[in-house]
């Protein structure tokens, strides 16, 4: 309210006049401005003036405050808000700061990379023009030696037949000269040889046009000058979405004098959640031209908000009122169970919803549906130890621990086996070291814990300690969404934006990437998490395909199950996958708010039961060493464990 008593003060003519006025009077302290040599020491709070005894009359029905609390007020109201603008302006300043840092960091080290690579490749060369030469040069001079002997030893004969010739005719110089004769001939003969056996050509073909060019615009800096405040969203995804059907909203950025930016890469981030919490992951796809588009699928009916943030602030309007509908008018409205459990109608089928549980198994008769496979559950909302908002990606280690990517948080917390809190670590920012939305996470042979950065753009290693080492991907990543870890010790990166897998040794060096945005086989539509069987393959969940992808480790896919629906089998968005001894696969199934689990060729085996408490959004899934499945159940915010008999 502030801004708008301020407004006001500016416009209403007569507290201008009183402005000028006050400029004029006397200099005794609190001077009224319209009563000579009287004292102002009274307020009116109506009318936002000071007033003395005798201006009482004119603003008798207005209330009225003593002047020194009237300033108190105003300094108590504004202060805080004051000193909150500061801290967060300084944040900012010390982000972009230790930002500059860091892309310097990053320029050194990639130029000394190329610098490295420019080295090597020209040693190369050098080596390569050396052997040429010396594989030419051989052939050559051993032509060269060969017609040398041969000159010589034509000499020699010539001498020889002439001396023979001066001599006088007897048997024996007729002997001679025949000889002579065989002699020239053969050598004649050799002279097949004369012919060169090599020839001068080496040639240098450097093709570095394209590499100038592609060096005179190598690399750039990334900015926008787009700000929240004046940043706005608009579409009918703002204000109600139907059940299981895309919805979709445009975002417009710009700048603090409200003018539109005209370009792409500004840091939005869009969260679709209950009042009980964060569920829903959308994707957000810049048209490079300063506008976005978040597209978004609500599993289930009701009253939800969608905030909308633009590098960690929100938007004009945001969060947002959202109510989602079932698409079909409901009749006697859905059972509230169904409603819980987040089913999602994937197809139109009547009945469909009646006719399945929450796992999607018929419900017997004889089965008591209280019971189901949980041992336990851990954590509510919060920010504390032990406590979640939006927690995605889960990893275990053969130690017997089991770690959980706190998202928004901006945090890893690391429990036991049985589900006792051993510590956590992490520190919220954009610099290497800090963590800005850990979204998966995997732990190392040596130990170290890998976290998958979406907001940062890139994977850091930790210690088993929660000590920073450092930082992979940089520059590469567009939105890393879950990692693992191969048995050649090296990082597997899916990239949720860019719809790629990138494989990286552990100093960072990339080894391969593979996959693009699209239904092919080698290609991905927001892919979310992986895991790695006993081959040594990669097994990828292809979010919006609504598949599991295995592929080798060169790219190659080995194997492809799933369709969009609720059948067994099907998927509505699968998340988090592990693998088990035997190789069998299970997987989250976001959507459809259950885990299925499939032998390795593919084929639906069954589901864990979870259907006395259920499941809401499950993201992260892994096995624990003592043979439990973890699964984080983000909607929940809470992870459980569940029997499973491998």
């Amino acid at each position: 309210g502030c801004r708008s008593q301020m407004e006001a003060h500016q416009h209403s003519p007569d507290s201008s006049s009183e402005e000028c006025t006050v400029l004029e009077a006397p200099p005794g302290k609190n001077a009224c401005p319209q009563h000579a040599g009287k004292v102002a020491d009274l307020y009116c709070s109506a009318c936002e003036c000071a007033l003395c005894e005798d201006c009482g009359s004119e603003h008798e029905e207005h209330p009225k405050v003593a002047l020194d609390q009237a300033l108190e007020q105003h300094r108590s109201r504004l202060l805080p808000q004051v000193s909150d603008a500061l801290y967060l302006v300084k944040e900012i300043l010390q982000q972009l700061t230790g930002q500059r840092a860091s892309i310097e960091e990053d320029i050194q080290s990639s130029f000394e990379d190329l610098h490295k690579q420019l080295d090597v490749r020209k040693s190369v060369l050098l080596m390569e023009l050396e052997v040429t030469y010396g594989l030419k040069q051989k052939v050559l001079q051993a032509q060269v030696d060969g017609l040398v002997r041969e000159q010589g030893d034509i000499m020699v004969t010539c001498a020889q037949s002439e001396e023979a010739l001066a001599g006088e005719a007897c048997v024996t110089s007729l002997q001679a000269e025949r000889e002579l004769q065989e002699q020239l001939g053969l050598l004649a003969g050799l002279g097949l040889s004369r012919e060169p056996q090599e020839n001068d050509q080496l040639d240098l073909v450097m093709e570095t046009d394209g590499l100038r060019k592609s060096i005179h615009n190598l690399g750039s800096i990334v900015t926008t000058s787009a700000v929240a405040s004046q940043s706005e969203a608009m579409g009918a995804g703002l204000e109600q979405c139907i059940v299981g059907h895309p919805a979709s909203v445009t975002i417009v950025t710009r700048d603090k004098s409200g003018g539109a930016c005209k370009s792409g890469n500004a840091i939005l981030s869009a969260e679709v959640f209950t009042p009980d919490g964060s569920i829903v992951d959308g994707e957000i796809v810049d048209h490079k031209n300063g506008t976005y588009e978040f597209v978004y699928i609500v599993p289930k009916e009701g009253e939800f908000s969608l905030a909308l943030r633009l590098y960690d602030q929100h938007i004009k309007g945001s969060p947002f009122k959202l109510t989602v509908t079932a698409y079909a008018t409901p009749s006697t409205g859905s059972s509230e169970g169904t409603k819980r459990r987040g089913k999602s109608p994937g197809q139109k089928k009547k009945g469909s919803k009646r006719a399945s549980s929450a796992l999607g198994t018929p419900r017997r008769k004889t089965q008591n549906p209280i019971e189901d496979d949980l041992i336990f559950r851990i954590g509510t909302k919060g920010r504390n130890k032990g406590e979640f908002t939006n927690l995605q990606g889960v990893a275990t280690s053969s130690s017997g621990r089991i770690l959980i990517a706190d998202s928004n948080n901006q945090c890893v917390q690391i429990f036991s086996n049985d589900g006792e809190f051993k510590s956590r670590f992490g520190v919220r920012g954009r610099s290497p070291g800090q963590l800005q939305r850990p979204t998966g996470v995997a732990v190392h042979p040596s130990g170290d814990i890998i976290i998958a950065d979406y907001d940062n753009k890139w994977v850091s290693i930790f210690s088993c300690e929660g000590k920073f080492k450092a930082k992979l991907g940089s520059g590469r990543l567009m939105g890393p969404k879950g990692v693992s870890v191969d048995q050649n010790g090296h990082v597997i990166v899916v990239d949720n934006k860019s719809c790629t897998v990138f494989i990286f040794q552990l100093t960072g060096k990339l080894i391969t990437k593979f996959g693009s945005r699209g239904n092919g086989d080698k290609q991905f539509a927001g892919p979310h998490f992986a895991a790695v069987n006993k081959n040594n393959e990669i097994i990828i969940t292809d979010f919006h395909n609504h598949s599991v992808k295995v592929f080798s480790l060169d790219g190659e896919l080995v194997l492809k199950f799933g369709s969009n629906g609720e059948g067994n089998g099907q998927f509505n968005a699968p998340t988090g996958v592990a693998v088990d001894v035997n190789g069998n696969i299970i997987v989250a199934d976001w959507g459809n708010s259950r885990i299925q689990v499939f032998d390795g060729n593919g084929s639906f085996l069954s589901y864990i039961n979870t259907s006395a408490d259920p499941l809401y959004g499950p993201q992260g899934l892994a096995l624990t060493s003592d043979g439990h499945v973890v699964v984080a159940d983000s909607g929940n915010h809470c992870f459980k464990v569940y029997r499973y008999l491998q």
